[in-house]
């Protein structure tokens, strides 16, 4: 019997590290069934010469529950390679949900994952109410890639408490009602449960996500059900608002790790923002010492920056200014036609010294991009490529002995498609060499289906190769691809 298909004569790199080897691939009925020398012929040959041949790369923090009602090929995310996506991350999640609290949850997901609330409202055949019904509804959808999801506690919240479920604690019967939909989460393929303790996580109206506002016990209580079933993953949107907050939340969640036993991942990051921020060795070191104590633990990182995104077509910083508001809803070409004009030019750079001056609050990338500080020209680099090594506004300004905001006008005048980049955290780029090093990190968070205006994560696995292995070479493609499958699958 012949083959579905042959990739011939590829560069195969497994994902288990091992060096690569060249060979042809045969696929039966979606699964690989030889590789080798292949000589029994095949309805497609795909000839691989000069190619690599890898497994698809795993993404397990994203937040496609939306985009998945839509969007059958997966963007951005499968153009980076990626055939697998964790989503539900960090509480976030459309299901379970009762009906009349669709828009809401909605507008919550637009308020931190800058997911437009229209978008989910005209593209969601909303069908279902419980969090097995949502499943059963994404395995009915057409998809290109595969995707699983964690159940997320602030769904759930509102799901067993309604408006209860943000300003109060859980009761008793909460507790029993929202273990037994955990429960039931995991039996119908849950991957586990999320929360978020993130001070960037609010409402719409600014005040804390559902998930803040529950105790350390109701977590307690949470976790072990999934103790009590030997099954499921905890993962977390950590406290980073200063270095004391994310020290106090780092020592409460292993605890947690320790009593329950099960695997924990939550983000570990290197910043400058916030107040004495924790270091990110120090993280390194709490993995270690959290293993050593019994848990199991691991922090999900990126391979670059996590980025406020501003463009001429999308959020620059200075929209909620009153002298700009009026032009930025303008057609792009008369905005480019206007930043010429002098004396328009004069009122948009005199209006930016009015602007919020910058403080030690720390700033995800909605509110980095919605309610932006002064920018610090320094820290705002003008795309030019992948390297990590465009010029910052502030050295393109004295280069042309203009204001800030006059360079930022004239490249974007020169091209709409102009991009500027505001590190927010992963600043520096040893850093993150630092955490991706460490055996008890992930390469898996780039947010992939949010913030698409305001961060664009997806590209954190191509980043990977290109830069760190092709231009840096501080890990051989073998490393950087068991980075990507193998390390995220198990």
């Amino acid at each position: 019997m012949g083959l579905d298909l042959a990739i011939k004569n590829g560069t195969i790199v497994d994902g288990s590290g091992a060096p690569r080897f060249r060979a042809d691939i045969g696929i039966q009925d979606g699964q690989i069934v030889e590789i080798g020398r292949i000589r029994s012929g095949a309805k497609q040959v795909i000839d691989a010469e000069g190619r690599v041949v890898s497994p698809g790369f795993i993404d397990g923090h994203t937040h496609m529950d939306a985009q998945v009602a839509w969007d059958p090929l997966g963007s951005c995310s499968c153009w980076h390679g990626v055939t697998s996506v964790i989503m539900g991350n960090c509480g976030f999640a459309l299901a379970p949900c009762q009906p009349d609290q669709r828009e809401w949850i909605a507008r919550c997901l637009e308020a931190v994952e800058d997911i437009p609330t229209e978008a989910m409202m005209a593209g969601i055949n909303w069908t279902w109410e419980t969090f097995p019904e949502y499943l059963g509804n994404v395995d009915k959808l057409p998809k290109a890639i595969n995707y699983g999801a964690f159940l997320g506690h602030s769904a759930l919240r509102m799901y067993t408490m309604g408006e209860r479920s943000l300003s109060e604690t859980a009761s008793e019967d909460d507790l029993r009602r929202m273990g037994a939909s955990i429960s039931e989460a995991l039996k119908a393929g849950a991957l586990g449960f999320s929360t978020s303790r993130a001070s960037t996580h609010v409402t719409p109206d600014g005040s804390p996500i559902a998930s803040r506002i529950a105790d350390w016990t109701e977590i307690d209580y949470l976790v072990d059900v999934m103790a009590q079933h030997n099954r499921g993953i905890f993962q977390i949107g950590p406290d980073v608002s200063s270095g004391e907050a994310h020290e106090i939340f780092l020592a409460r969640l292993k605890k947690v790790a320790v009593d329950s036993g099960r695997p924990v991942m939550f983000g570990t990051l290197s910043t400058h923002q916030g107040v004495d921020p924790y270091p990110w060795e120090s993280q390194m070191q709490y993995l270690d010492d959290t293993v050593a104590s019994g848990g199991r633990v691991y922090g999900q990182t990126t391979t670059k920056p996590i980025i406020a995104l501003f463009s001429v077509k999308s959020y620059l910083p200075f929209d909620n200014l009153p002298a700009w508001r009026e032009l930025r809803n303008l057609p792009i070409s008369e905005q480019q036609q206007r930043f010429t004009d002098p004396d328009i030019r004069r009122a948009l750079v005199a209006a930016e010294a009015g602007m919020k001056p910058r403080d030690n609050t720390f700033q995800g990338g909605g509110a980095a991009t919605t309610d932006p500080k002064k920018p610090d020209y320094g820290n705002l680099f003008a795309l030019k490529g992948v390297d990590w090594d465009d010029p910052t506004v502030e050295e393109v300004a004295q280069q042309r002995n203009q204001h800030p905001v006059e360079a930022m006008l004239d490249l974007m005048v020169e091209n709409e498609d102009q991009l500027f980049v505001q590190p927010l955290v992963n600043e520096t780029p040893d850093d993150v060499l630092g955490m991706l090093r460490h055996p008890r990190t992930l390469a898996t968070f780039s947010d992939s289906g949010a913030h698409v205006c305001q961060e664009m994560g997806s590209s954190l696995q191509t980043h990977l190769l290109s830069y760190w292995v092709r231009k840096r070479e501080m890990f051989s493609l073998e490393e950087a691809v068991r980075m990507v499958t193998f390390d995220n699958a198990s």
